[in-house]
């Protein structure tokens, strides 16, 4: 617990309020009609109240907690992905070891503290063996697909995932025992900068970014969304080491790398044929929904911060 949690729990709880406010007096304008973008918004501000009073309990037990809930969330997400990506029989082992053994493993990892072990142990150890495995099962069938996916399950779900806890490491001077805000700064303009290029798009969004993978996405939208979420993450400041302008590009490479990951893993639910990754969130989704744009922004941001802040 640190002095500026509690500032940062009632400015959320603020905004979430506000929005509940918004929401409950567009459902009493409508006259009890049915309407699904309503019923959306309803579930979707509904979900984040949940999620932000589980975080705010990880948060209180540090450490610990933040490394239990991102491994639970890894657990769900990796879960999401092998259940769209092709497998056979023989690779039931490979999948085993990726829940059993990697993921816990990756986590106890970011725990102690082991940055060596920890940056290298999913993309190089893992991606060799994994593909050794698979070819010891002797089943050729797609083998380079199978594998792929494989790798990238444990990439995407557990290795990128896991940098999110990782950032309470980070030994940055002047900012001792508060890594948490870090997250939390993370959390808030990445997941800021997806709904506010939503309301840009849906206010101004005119030219399409990339139709064919992710049709509601535009320009104006990325824009906007990205440059406020910028000014959002200027005036966390407070949050982080960091003064306004360096917070402000920070939450800039953030946002950026957001939207990138969300983009990307839109193109494969769109291979897929699949619309969400899951229905484990209500109004959102699976877990890969939702944490889509944290996945590339962790390591990224982890690894800048840990290359030109920490001692």
């Amino acid at each position: 617990m640190t002095p500026e949690f509690l500032p940062l729990i009632a400015l959320l709880i603020a905004i979430l309020g506000a929005a509940s406010a918004v929401s409950g007096i567009l459902t009493w304008r409508a006259s009890g009609a049915p309407n699904a973008t309503l019923t959306n918004l309803s579930d979707r501000i509904s979900a984040w109240w949940v999620m932000v009073a589980i975080l705010a309990i990880a948060f209180v037990f540090g450490m610990s907690g933040l490394v239990v809930l991102f491994a639970m969330i890894s657990f769900f997400s990796l879960r999401e992905f092998v259940t769209l990506a092709h497998t056979r029989r023989s690779d039931h082992w490979v999948l085993l070891g990726m829940f059993a053994f990697v993921i816990p493993f990756q986590y106890w990892l970011v725990w102690s503290n082991w940055y060596g072990l920890f940056t290298i142990f999913i993309p190089v150890y893992c991606f060799l063996v994994i593909s050794a495995l698979t070819a010891l099962r002797g089943d050729t069938e797609r083998f380079l697909e199978r594998v792929a996916g494989q790798q990238w399950a444990v990439m995407i779900s557990i290795y990128c995932m896991s940098h999110i806890p990782a950032m309470l490491s980070l030994d940055i001077p002047g900012y001792e025992g508060r890594g948490g805000l870090l997250v939390a700064f993370l959390i808030i303009v990445v997941q800021g900068s997806d709904v506010l290029q939503y309301i840009f798009g849906k206010l101004f969004g005119r030219h399409k970014l990339s139709p064919r993978v992710s049709p509601s996405k535009t320009w104006e939208g990325l824009i906007g969304g990205m440059a406020s979420a910028s000014l959002l993450g200027a005036a966390l400041y407070w949050l982080t080491p960091f003064p306004p302008l360096w917070a402000g590009v920070i939450a800039l490479l953030a946002c950026l790398m957001g939207f990138l990951g969300g983009l990307v893993l839109s193109a494969i639910k769109r291979d897929q044929g699949v619309k969400d990754w899951g229905s484990l969130i209500e109004g959102h989704g699976g877990m890969l929904d939702r944490a889509d744009s944290l996945v590339f922004a962790a390591p990224i941001v982890f690894h800048i911060i840990r290359y030109f802040w920490t001692v």
